[in-house]
Order: C-alpha cells, then structure tokens, then sequence
C-alpha cells in the first residue's frame, strides 16, 4: 500500500529580517503557469501580511510554509474575482489552524456594481443566504472558526487611510484609479522600510505615487502594453506611465506583477519604456520568488 509523503516546504524567504514573497504573479487570464494576484510581507520568518488572494493563493500558501497563525492582516485591493478567489478556501483552512484570534482584513468601500468588502463578506459567509454560509462563523468568531474584522477603507480616499498598526508594522492605504472598480493600494512600513502594493490601477493618481515615494520595495501591476486599447488604459498602467511614476518618486526596486499575456508578449519593448523614466532595480516577478529588503 503507497504512502503519500507529506509536503516538506521550507520558507524561501528566510527566518531573518523583512521581505516579500509573490504568491501570484498572473491576473485574471490562465497563462505562463501563474497564480493570480497575491503576496506575503515575511518578518523573521513569520508570514504577517497577506495582500491579495486571487485563484492558486491557497496552494501557494501552502507551498511558502506560511501559517495562517501568523498572519496580522488581510489586505484586500479590490473585488475582483483575480484578487479574492480563493479567500473562502484560506477561511476554510483556517478552521483546522490553531489561530482563535481575530483576523483584520482591510479593503474598499463599495460603488458602481461592487460591493463594499463588508457586504462581500456577508454574501460569501453570513447566514442564511451567503454562498458559503457553513462557514459562518468567520464572521462572528463561531463554531471553532477564528473571526474575521472588516477594517473599510473609502473608496475615495486620497490621504493615507491607517488600516493596521502594532508594534512592528504600519499599513495604510489610498483609493487608486481602476475604472470603475473601487481599488486601493496599501504602503506597509516596518522596520523604517517602506513596502508598497500598487494593486491594480491606471498609475494616474498622484495620491499613489507621493504613497510610493523613496519605497524600498514596490509590487507594481504591469497588465497591458503601451498601446493598449482606451478601455484597458482606464483599468491598468502602460509601461511609460510605470516608469514615469516610479523615476519620479525615487523608488529604490520595482517588481512587476500581474503579468498577462499581452504584456509578456511585449515584455523587452515594455521594460525599455520604462527604462526611459526609472533606473532603479527592476525584476519581473514569478510565482513564489522572495525578495528580501536590505534594511535601512
């Protein structure tokens, strides 16, 4: 009779010191063997902000060695199913953690046809008519479930809006330009790092470039090329406005994510626009790669 060994992943990213690991480095389109949308902030070897968990999030967590346990936030960009499909399997594997402390998880009011994040929980979770509603009691802390605590950020905001602070880490975050969609992008500062999320945006805002200044470390969408059709530019950055915005606020490294099929086919002319206005560090991401932040 076989015997199925189990997993022995180790953490990629370390047991010293700060860093990001991309769970998912795809977007909404099945290509190149990516996760969609989802990242880890790693402190001392501890998963402690999960931005993001969009469809393969829940094997990639696993495949980290991350523990729920650890986790101190949720940050959600937006409702996008990319971004937040595979939340309710992450609730579900919760159930058989050992974690009975409250979970935040931050995200957008709602607006045009999205609702705000505490609806969307409701709609997935809350008795008597939610999706999943076996698994209530992530709402309310019930039935040997952890709670999860909505942290509602407007959609409107242009100032940094707290979402999270304890003793190590501070997260904020500021609406972003993403067509009609509610978005946010969230700044996490840790150890005098500055680690910025873009989520998904048309790079337009000034908001969220002065919230990416001097960043240690930025996690940029790059979903589209340079001649992208009008509608896509309302939802995503080209190229040129990547680099322009990221050279202008001195960021230090930028990683491109939320990678497409039409922004890989052009992916040497993309990184050369952007090489026009940014010469800082630049890597493309791929599923599960980590990145460590030199400190200050």
């Amino acid at each position: 009779m076989a015997v199925l060994a189990a997993s022995s992943a180790t953490n990629a990213c370390g047991t010293d010191g700060v860093a990001v690991q991309i769970l998912g480095s795809g977007g909404p389109s099945v290509v190149d063997q990516r996760a969609s949308a989802s990242n880890i902030v790693w402190v001392d070897g501890r998963a402690r902000v999960l931005v993001d968990a969009g469809g393969g999030a829940f094997l990639r967590f696993a495949e980290s060695s991350a523990k729920i346990e650890d986790l101190s936030l949720i940050a959600i960009t937006h409702l996008h199913a990319d971004h937040v499909a595979d939340l309710p399997a992450l609730v579900k594997s919760g159930y058989f953690s050992d974690r009975t402390r409250v979970l935040p998880i931050s995200g957008p009011s709602g607006g045009n046809d999205f609702p705000s994040l505490s609806e969307f929980l409701n709609a997935e979770f809350s008795e008597p008519r939610g999706a999943f509603r076996y698994l209530s009691g992530s709402l309310d802390g019930s039935d040997g479930f952890f709670k999860l605590e909505p942290r509602q950020v407007p959609a409107n905001t242009k100032k940094p809006f707290e979402v999270f602070r304890d003793a190590d880490l501070t997260v904020t975050a500021v609406s972003v330009p993403h067509g009609p969609v509610p978005a946010l992008a969230y700044r996490v500062d840790v150890r005098g790092m500055h680690l910025v999320f873009s989520g998904d945006q048309n790079g337009s805002a000034d908001s969220f470039w002065r919230l990416a200044t001097n960043a240690d470390l930025l996690i940029m969408a790059h979903a589209v090329p340079e001649d992208a059709d009008p509608v896509a530019r309302k939802l995503h950055a080209t190229p040129s406005a990547i680099g322009l915005g990221a050279g202008q606020s001195r960021v230090k490294h930028m990683i491109l994510t939320h990678l497409m099929a039409r922004s890989l086919r052009t992916l040497d002319a993309n990184i050369a626009l952007i090489r026009k206005s940014y010469t800082g560090k630049l890597d493309i991401a791929t599923d599960l790669a980590c990145y460590p932040v030199p400190a200050p």
